[in-house]
């Protein structure tokens, strides 16, 4: 039988169950900061993702089918978050010519504003992380996205535009060589992304 990483006997033991437990606590905190984010302008959390994603990606991620694929949700969840930001003035739908049903999301100006605003509601979180050496910092990155890599193979992240899953990315003998065909360049572990625009997933 399998021991709980939350079980303290076996916790204390496992260096393993350290981490999953201190991920968990960081999980935690994202949660209550996006909820005090979210309150602030009355909005709800995925609403609030909502406006931060519009505002940092292209049009063609700005439909309801990629941002249910994203965020993990049904397309009528993400269509009433839409609907009720709509109904805020907050973003515009702008309808395709070729599909009357289907449409791209743009910000307004008052969207945009609230957007910037709430996209930095991780600051709190960025203090300790600025404050570690540069190769700890590409350590860690690694090994995040060794772990986002293993659970989008798992089917639990739908979505990801990391270097691991693209076809541009070759890892080199040396755990910390890294090359882009796209750029025709080696990267260093602290230049591996982990939303990146060029990203064309593995076939």
């Amino acid at each position: 039988m399998k021991k709980s990483a939350f079980d303290l006997n076996f916790q204390n033991l496992s260096i393993d169950s350290k981490i999953i437990a201190s991920l968990e606590r960081i999980a935690q905190i994202f949660r209550v900061l996006l909820w005090e984010e979210s309150k602030e302008f009355a909005l709800s959390p995925i609403q609030v993702q909502v406006l931060i994603f519009v505002l940092f990606h292209s049009e063609e991620k700005r439909k309801v089918s990629y941002l249910a694929s994203e965020f993990n949700m049904t397309k009528a969840t993400i269509s009433d978050a839409i609907k009720s930001l709509e109904q805020k003035q907050l973003i515009e739908k702008e309808y395709e010519l070729h599909d009357t049903r289907s449409y791209v999301i743009h910000l307004t100006s008052k969207g945009r504003d609230i957007a910037h605003k709430t996209s930095l509601f991780t600051s709190q979180l960025q203090i300790p992380i600025e404050k570690l050496p540069d190769p700890d910092k590409g350590s860690l990155l690694s090994s995040l996205l060794d772990i986002i890599k293993h659970l989008h193979g798992a089917g639990l992240i739908s979505t990801q535009r990391m270097c691991l899953s693209c076809r541009f990315y070759k890892a080199g003998q040396g755990k910390q060589d890294h090359y882009c065909h796209l750029l025709d360049q080696t990267l260093t572990s602290n230049e591996l992304r982990v939303d990146c625009l060029e990203h064309q997933l593995v076939n």
